[in-house]
């Protein structure tokens, strides 16, 4: 291909650079300037994570040809500040503006470009300048509160560090949040080699099919700048793959049967510099399509022999006489509820790469389990564990699908074979048609209550679509069923579940594993329920929440920490200004009309009555430094920041003294997984063990009481104790095995039980606690929804980060809020970030945080999980919105305007 040098202003600088004349201006930047703080989301213009300044103006970076920009004056996130940050870049990390960071830079310069122009915007005027621009972790609130405070005289400046002993309630900028603003934080693809070989996969088009190879020899020999083609007969190990190993069922390359559109049959590793002229398509491979089933009740046969039925597992928890006591219900509330497939979206496509360092194999790749994508990996390929390691970049979004393995074993084995670094980048098509998804759901319910409003009994079966592999499948299976029963006293109760194989996409791990889902069916026949009995539906739900002393529906007796009734009456006045608001909104006879929705939450942290670890080591340095060794992947969720100050409360030292070492199999003990909101509990209990096991080392050490205040300072501890002081010459000690003076690792590991054959037992040590208020309008002749105010009160135990923590709810409000209105993906239809929609910055309204610490001791400082908890009640709470605007239920998911009116005139007859 033909080049075109190309002469540019970048970040105030003039450079010239040779490049194809139709190259786009985002891999310039990155390739030849490596500029990596310009993100690629998709390569078509719709996340805008690319968007830089072009003469002044915002550009996605990937839609302008090189040869364009000739001449031009290009600024990207590297230029936003010289030796210090700009006032926008220090609004960010004030408001907590930055979650994951992939998509940071594009928001930065899209809202320097609108306060260039206009150094006063209103808050209408920037939402309109970031609408281009694509988050899918901070529901957007504290980015636009962040450009408005730049835009003023009174600019926040960056939060103080809290003094010593306090670091746990404050809010801090994030540990690892400059980096997110100034470009220079490294994701999946900002860090190739520059002689790596790419790597491109060759994917099943069809949805079930056989397959042939043709001649691979012949093929390589024709293009001189392949240098290997891998298949599944070269993995060196066994060739499945799964998150639970019990059912592990994926090859890593398909072995000529493909059971899932997009499925990896084979490896094509390739010179960086002929990428762009390689054709996929010219791959030697023969298809046979074979008749598929995409849905639970259309099968077409077996898709694992192993599993004639199709039936992955099935989960069950039953507790009481549900049939029985049901037949003397005074009121009894019936219904079916439909869900769908719902992308993750992140806006970080998989991205890695891998080389050998002697014998060992070294990966370097986004993920939210890296201990896991090490034991996999090295079962795939046949290597002892110790001779993998996984290298964890930052991640730009999880969400649970990045539990999963993705190129991990794929640029190992070409690693392996070649001897050469091997780097890989998923497309944005790549990503949504080969990863996992949340389950789609077929649920029915009953639910019934005596003439005074307490549930009695309740009856629940749902189907969950677990696709063509395992995945997560088992454990969605047996979460819902515990979770089903919603929040409240449910004595009488039967929930089964079964995780069912079809040749849709895999389904994983997506916030809440099943039991947003599950949420929707329940909560929506509360609401029912109180429209039969006369009552107010908060006031039903007051009533029927769990408190101390209550056993839940696995008989699970709660002994104290139980918060949901708090965030229900937290909730009292701003449901009565709402319905005040309604009424008032409502005059007239109007299309559009307003209603009011409220659901509740709760979710059991960490994994389902299985052992669930997690071991955190911390470190003094004869040089003074106190390292804290934490494996917890950061997803954008704050365990970076959160982990370091409980560890520094525990140790008694400023958070300012804590450096972090970050996860990374060869570096930091094994923190288990990101996921079911555990690292706050489960992790940071394991640094509040560690760190206090230190602070006793110490102490000891120095003869001392533990009232004593610590400080370090220029390699000297200092220990006072009242009016006495002591010294002690840090370089003077001995060293241990890892090069520290004083050292303590500790593992914290949660007390549960296992389930019986009813599933009866304590399957968490710990539950979170969640209500939301949902206002909208519902326009009843186009069937559009347009949300007015979310209030969300939600009990964190302890809130060790309120700024973090609001950023959590926001975040997955937003997407709870994709998964009610707009969000259906549909496998071969929606695989770009145009045809498939999430929430933009226009679709996220008002959202009232109200956080509510019931302490739990179990964990540290008394603080519970956060992460699932935020989503769970937004889609029921827009579901009973919606009919109380109506009078009508949607029972598909998402409502779309379609299915709204749809609704609307079902309930009409």
């Amino acid at each position: 291909m033909s080049k075109l040098v190309i002469t540019l202003g970048v970040n105030g600088k003039d450079v010239r650079v040779e490049a194809p004349p139709l190259a786009r201006l985002s891999n310039v930047l990155r390739d030849e300037l490596h500029l990596t703080g310009t993100k690629l989301g998709c390569d078509a213009g719709d996340c805008g994570a690319c968007t830089v300044l072009l003469d002044g103006e915002p550009v996605c970076a990937c839609l302008v040809p090189a040869a364009s920009a000739n001449g031009c004056e290009v600024r990207t996130v590297e230029g936003l500040a010289n030796s210090r940050l700009s006032a926008l870049q220090e609004s960010f990390l004030a408001h907590g503006a930055a979650q994951c960071g992939i998509c940071t830079p594009g928001f930065l310069l899209a809202a320097s470009g609108l306060l260039e122009r206009n150094p006063h915007p209103s808050e209408a005027e920037v939402n309109d300048a970031l609408g281009g621009v694509l988050c899918r972790c901070t529901g957007y609130r504290k980015i636009v509160a962040a450009v408005l405070a730049a835009s003023g005289t009174n600019t926040q400046a960056r939060r103080a560090e809290p003094s010593n002993g306090a670091a746990v309630g404050a809010s801090p900028v994030r540990l690892d949040g400059v980096p997110k603003v100034n470009g220079r934080e490294k994701f999946g693809a900002d860090s190739f080699p520059s002689d790596a070989l790419a790597v491109v996969v060759i994917r099943s088009p069809h949805h079930q099919a056989r397959f042939k190879l043709g001649d691979l020899a012949a093929y390589q020999s024709s293009n001189p700048a392949i240098a290997g083609v891998f298949t599944a007969s070269d993995m060196p190990g066994e060739n499945r793959f799964g998150v639970i190993p019990a059912f592990a069922d994926q090859p890593a390359l398909a072995e000529n049967f493909v059971r899932f559109r997009g499925e990896a049959v084979a490896l094509v590793a390739i010179e960086r510099s002929a990428l762009a002229d390689f054709d996929a398509g010219a791959f030697p491979i023969e298809w046979e399509k074979i008749d598929h089933a995409l849905t639970p009740d259309c099968s077409n046969g077996a898709i694992h022999d192993s599993r004639p039925d199709n039936v992955l597992v099935r989960g069950l928890v039953e507790r009481g006489t549900p049939e029985e006591t049901m037949k003397s219900a005074a009121h009894i509330a019936n219904g079916t509820i439909e869900t769908s497939y719902v992308e993750h979206a992140y806006i970080e496509p998989e991205a890695g790469f891998a080389a050998m360092d002697g014998d060992t194999l070294v990966i370097t790749a986004c993920t939210q389990a890296p201990y896991m994508d090490r034991d996999d990996t090295a079962k795939l390929l046949d290597l002892p564990v110790e001779k993998v390691r996984i290298v964890p970049t930052a991640t730009g979004g999880g969400f649970g699908s990045k539990l999963d393995i993705s190129v991990q074993p794929l640029i190992g084995l070409v690693a392996l074979k070649t001897g050469r670094a091997a780097a890989l980048a998923y497309s944005r098509q790549e990503s949504m048609m080969s990863t996992t998804k949340r389950h789609p759901a077929s649920m029915k319910a009953q639910i019934g209550t005596d003439a005074s409003g307490r549930i009695i009994a309740m009856r629940f079966d749902g189907v969950f679509n677990t696709g063509a592999y395992s995945s997560w499948g088992p454990t969605v299976a047996n979460r819902v069923p515990v979770h089903a029963s919603g929040p409240y006293k449910t004595p009488n109760y039967r929930a089964n579940s079964a995780a069912i194989h079809t040749n849709g996409p895999v389904s994983g791990a997506f916030r809440g594993f099943g039991v947003p889902q599950a949420t929707i069916m329940q909560e929506t026949l509360y609401d029912e329920l109180a429209e039969k009995l006369g009552m107010d539906r908060l006031e039903f739900r007051i009533v029927n929440a769990l408190r101390n002393g209550d056993a839940t529906v696995t008989g699970h007796v709660l002994e104290s920490g139980v918060g949901i009734a708090d965030c229900l009456e937290a909730l009292r006045p701003h449901w009565a200004r709402a319905l005040d608001d309604r009424a008032k909104a409502n005059k007239g006879n109007g299309v559009m009309r307003r209603g009011i929705g409220v659901a509740s939450c709760w979710y059991g942290c960490g994994n389902t009555s299985l052992p669930n670890p997690s071991t955190i080591r911390i470190g003094v340095s004869p040089e003074g430094r106190i390292r804290l060794h934490q494996g917890a992947v950061d997803i954008g969720q704050g365990s970076n920041t959160v982990i370091a100050q409980i560890a520094a409360d525990a140790l008694g030292v400023p958070l300012s003294a804590i450096e972090l070492v970050s996860a990374d199999t060869a570096l930091t003990p094994d923190a288990g997984k990101t996921s079911a909101s555990r690292q706050t509990f489960v992790s940071g209990k394991a640094a509040e063990k560690s760190a206090r096991a230190l602070r006793e080392k110490i102490l000891r050490f120095a003869n001392v009481s533990d009232a004593a205040a610590l400080s370090l300072e220029s390699g000297c501890l200092t220990i006072f104790e009242g009016e006495a002081r002591r010294t002690i010459d840090l370089a003077a000690l001995p060293l241990d095995k890892l090069g520290y003076v004083f050292m303590a690792e500790e593992t914290y590991d949660p007390p549960t039980t296992a389930l019986d054959e009813k599933g009866q037992g304590r399957p968490y040590a710990v539950y979170g606690y969640g209500a939301q208020i949902v206002e909208l309008d519902v326009d009843t002749r186009l069937g559009t929804v347009k949300l007015v105010k979310i209030t969300a009160a939600h009990d964190v135990g302890k809130a060790i980060n309120p700024l973090l923590a609001e950023g959590q709810i926001e975040g997955g409000i937003a997407q709870g809020i994709g998964m009610a209105l707009m969000e259906e993906y549909l496998p071969g239809r929606t695989e770009n970030l145009h045809d498939y929609l999430i929430p933009t910055i226009g679709d996220v309204p008002p959202i009232e945080t109200i956080l509510v610490e019931v302490p739990d001791g179990e964990g540290p400082f008394g603080a519970k999980g956060l992460g699932e908890h935020v989503l769970i009640p937004t889609a029921p709470a827009i579901l009973n919105a919606i009919r109380h605007a109506t009078g009508a239920l949607v029972t598909k998911v998402p409502a779309t305007p379609t299915r709204v009116l749809a609704a609307i005139k079902e309930a009409s007859r």
